[in-house]
């Protein structure tokens, strides 16, 4: 078994210098905490895998597609493979928790942005 704790994930992220960090990696799934600071701007590029995104922590907001919607702890969002979207107004650091069906890049035949 593998067991995370968000505290133990936050402090290996913030001791890198990337907003993503990836804990969990197998062919079918992989799993990384992204962490977006108040007032922070969400770079990422559409994926070419399924994703759903848990909030951890914080508010903001998230477009996926052409909904908008606002994010908070407990919200659960998935978003399909190649559709573009990105949290923004980010009111209180985003703690997001986020799982890739198959894993990250496993479908892109290279390695892109994160989120």
């Amino acid at each position: 078994m593998r067991a995370f704790e968000l505290a133990d994930l936050l402090a290996t992220q913030r001791s890198g210098d990337t907003l993503y960090h990836e804990f969990l990696r197998e062919p079918a799934l992989s799993m990384g905490l992204y962490v977006l600071p108040a007032g922070g701007t969400d770079p990422q590029r559409p994926h070419t895998e399924d994703e759903v995104y848990y909030i951890a922590r914080g508010r903001g907001m998230i477009t996926v597609g052409e909904e908008q919607r606002a994010v908070m702890a407990g919200a659960v969002v998935y978003v399909p493979a190649r559709v573009e979207h990105r949290f923004h107004s980010v009111a209180e650091e985003l703690q997001i928790l986020v799982f890739f069906a198959p894993a990250e890049y496993s479908q892109a035949g290279g390695a892109g942005a994160e989120g």
